[in-house]
């Protein structure tokens, strides 16, 4: 069984349905946080409108998905 999980093997690139499925994550993610820190957080904190604050937590939100997607394409191409 080790031997199997380290060899590659060839297998077909995955349909567009599973390509979906596997960024269901990411919008779970994102969602709620965006809802929660723009709707809730930064308003509540003083930091309501576009500053500095908004602007680097949706920088963070941005990062965040562009590192999921690189991560989800790495391992599909492997």
């Amino acid at each position: 069984m080790p031997d199997r999980l380290l060899r590659p093997t060839s297998t077909p690139p995955p349909r567009a349905s599973l390509r979906v499925q596997l960024f269901l994550p990411l919008l779970g993610f994102l969602v709620p946080s965006a809802v929660i820190g723009y709707g809730f957080v930064l308003p509540r904190s003083g930091a309501g409108g576009i500053n500095e604050l908004s602007v680097g937590f949706g920088a963070t939100l941005v990062g965040a998905a562009v590192t999921y997607a690189v991560g989800v394409l790495a391992a599909l191409r492997r």
